[in-house]
């Protein structure tokens, strides 16, 4: 009994992590992109923010809606796919678009 209610337990904290990895990530971003702005940076091509905003996500800047030079893969964080499974979207105004 002792061993599965360490197991629950584990799970939840193993969970819990990756709830508060998907968050730091979303903060994270959303806060390059205001740095961004605020050092006076372009963000209409949709530019990578970070390949590795936190371990396995990236940060990345669309258009909402989206636009084909949102598509092109040099407005992309090369990273995704590769090393980082993850990508949090934030449009020129660093309102969140989708976090996957």
């Amino acid at each position: 009994m002792r061993l599965l209610v360490s197991l629950v337990l584990l799970a939840l904290l193993l969970l819990a992590g990756c709830v508060d990895r998907r968050k730091i990530a979303v903060d994270r971003c959303v806060e390059m992109c205001h740095g961004a702005l605020a050092r006076g940076e372009d963000l209409s091509r949709g530019p990578c923010l970070s390949n590795q905003v936190v371990e396995d996500w990236v940060c990345d800047v669309a258009h909402w809606p989206r636009l084909p030079v949102d598509n092109l893969p040099e407005n992309q964080c090369p990273a995704y796919g590769k090393t980082a499974h993850h990508f949090v979207e934030v449009d020129e105004n660093c309102q969140v678009i989708r976090v996957v």
